[in-house]
């Protein structure tokens, strides 16, 4: 009989947090469906993306949040960003 292990059933501390990334993957998706239906333009896109890294800089230091993790979060943003500017050319 093999017994139930709680600790070995959580999750690696290496993939990403399943509801943190659902809601990324959906936020970047409405961007991309704000532009492909041209209602926003890749600039307010980007804006749009600078201006999340502004406030998640800002609600990080105002939570006493890591600053490890608030880079990983800086990083992801950065890399939705690069993925508009790309774009543009």
């Amino acid at each position: 009989m093999t017994r139930f292990d709680p600790v070995r059933s959580l999750p690696s501390k290496s993939e990403p947090d399943a509801h943190g990334h659902a809601a990324l993957l959906l936020a970047e998706s409405l961007i991309h469906m704000l532009v492909d239906h041209r209602i926003l333009s890749l600039d307010q896109a980007v804006e749009v993306i600078q201006i999340a890294a502004e406030v998640k800089t800002e609600v990080a230091a105002a939570a006493g949040e890591s600053e490890a993790r608030m880079n990983e979060s800086l990083a992801l943003l950065a890399n939705m960003s690069k993925s508009f500017e790309s774009d543009r050319s």
